[in-house]
């Protein structure tokens, strides 16, 4: 069984247009994808001690979902507030992530024998995680990191040596150029490297093949795309995992099995293919659900 946890940001996205606020970010989101996905997962996190904090707390408390290693502080939980302008979605950052940036998380040795037991960790550039994440990497947890659209040379210089697999937001860029920044960052040492591009799909490549994929249709309306890129690396984390967990246990089963080079490649090739379907269900499922997962809940006058 895979387990996977998410490290770093959690913020309440406030919804002007509905009076309505709904928990968020890209490690909260991460842990309870996989976690409606049937996977064992975790989050640890900063909460604030506002309404905000206590709404996010109670949800995760109400999916089962562990968070016995975080951290709660005076000040205010991260948010963002989102409105709809001439039927565009427009979103800002109101206290750029608001407890988790003035209290960055600080792994300590119980943190990381607790992360240890995991398969996988996921964070993002929201998470103020650069300082640690060199401290997950040491105990050799796989590791992925969400870019969104921030980034920049030096600082894929600063954070890629330490990450597995990448994701960034490239909706607005050419395939051209993606190409070549996905061709950069494996470079500096990751495995894989995710591109998602709206309704142009995802983009992956493994340092050998680029890997490419529209989005599914599963039917329904469309109610919010808040949260498909990170239901989109979920479940292509779990089925990737999944696996690659699966091969090795079938070859380490039997020391004299080894197989030709063209073989794993078939292999490696066909897991990332089925994967991204994986994600693709899993980010269409998403895009039918107001917020990133649900759980509105009026916004509280203390937010406003």
């Amino acid at each position: 069984m895979v387990k996977v946890i998410g490290v770093g940001d959690n913020v309440v996205d406030i919804y002007l247009h509905t009076g309505l606020m709904y928990p968020g970010g890209n490690a909260l989101n991460f842990s309870v994808y996989a976690k409606q996905s049937g996977i064992e997962s975790s989050y640890l996190g900063v909460f604030g001690k506002d309404a905000a904090g206590n709404h996010i707390v109670s949800v995760l408390e109400d999916l089962d979902i562990d968070i016995s290693r975080c951290r709660f502080e005076e000040g205010e939980n991260g948010r963002s507030t989102i409105d709809i302008i001439d039927g565009d979605r427009q979103i800002s950052e109101d206290n750029y992530g608001g407890v988790s940036r003035d209290f960055p998380i600080i792994l300590d040795q119980e943190d990381l024998d607790y992360i240890r037991k995991f398969d996988a960790v996921h964070t993002s550039i929201y998470s103020y995680m650069e300082d640690e994440i060199k401290k997950i990497k040491d105990i050799g947890v796989l590791l992925s990191f969400d870019f969104s659209d921030l980034w920049n040379e030096d600082y894929l210089n600063n954070v890629c040596p330490y990450i597995d697999i990448s994701l960034l937001s490239c909706g607005s860029l050419e395939r051209e150029e993606v190409e070549r920044v996905l061709k950069y960052i494996t470079n500096l040492g990751n495995k894989l490297v995710i591109a998602t591009m709206g309704k142009k799909g995802v983009i992956i490549y493994n340092g050998r093949k680029f890997y490419e994929k529209p989005p599914y249709n599963l039917g329904g309306k469309i109610v919010d795309t808040l949260g498909a890129g990170d239901s989109f690396l979920t479940g292509f984390m779990i089925a990737y995992i999944e696996g690659k967990k699966n091969f090795n246990n079938v070859l380490n089963s039997n020391k004299s099995l080894k197989l030709p080079e063209y073989d794993e490649m078939d292999f490696e090739d066909l897991l990332i293919e089925y994967s991204m379907s994986r994600g693709n269900i899993l980010a269409a499922k998403t895009c039918m659900v107001d917020g990133a997962f649900g759980y509105g809940r009026k916004i509280s006058d203390e937010l406003l």
